[in-house]
């Protein structure tokens, strides 16, 4: 890998100074991108190597400023600060970009796996606790009296209404009301459910 040329020496295509032979490449000249890259390739490589903290990456990233330099040469203006400033602005922002997204990658891929892995936990966390509830009510059902108990389960099991149930077990509709009050408040009792 060849060294930065020195500022006011002349390179191989005879240019002295940096801004010349971006305004060289602008115009399309590729000897002047071929000497801009050998000025500018360490720097460029130097700035993206300690952002991104992986070589092969770093040098992806090297490739992609280049080309920048290349597209974006007539862009570049000598008041805004120097050929070096410029590209290692551009090296450094695309660093960053790549570091961001790398980043972003990682924290969806495990979001992801939490998602996934968090699923499952509560699929079976969900069946036990469905299933401890169901033999609660079993037992709590077992501590009503035979008439609560065929009342509560016609209405809740059956999905009948209350006049229904009373048809069903041919009790007048009132006795089913009060038996269904007496049957849930002992239920609710049972199940430690406060209101």
């Amino acid at each position: 890998m060849k060294q930065p040329l020195p500022f006011g020496a002349p390179d191989r295509t005879g240019h002295r100074d940096l801004t010349d032979v971006v305004q060289e490449v602008a115009r399309g000249d590729k000897q002047a991108f071929s000497a801009l890259y050998d000025a500018l390739a360490p720097l460029v490589f130097g700035i993206t190597v300690k952002v991104v903290r992986d070589r092969a990456q770093a040098e992806e990233v090297a490739q992609e400023v280049m080309i920048d330099l290349w597209r974006q040469a007539a862009r570049y203006r000598p008041e805004a600060g120097s050929v070096t400033t410029w590209a290692g602005t551009i090296a450094h922002r695309r660093a960053v970009d790549r570091v961001r997204s790398a980043q972003a990658a990682a924290d969806r891929d495990q979001a992801h796996a939490a998602r996934e892995h968090s699923t499952a936990y509560d699929e079976v966390a969900e069946q036990v606790q469905t299933r401890l509830e169901s033999e609660q009510v079993r037992r709590c059902l077992r501590g009503l009296t035979e008439l609560q108990r065929q009342a509560v389960t016609l209405a809740y099991y059956g999905a009948l209404t209350y006049r229904e149930v009373a048809e069903s077990l041919r009790t007048p509709l009132p006795t089913i009301k009060t038996r269904m009050r007496d049957g849930l408040i002992r239920l609710r009792d049972c199940m430690g459910v406060t209101t």
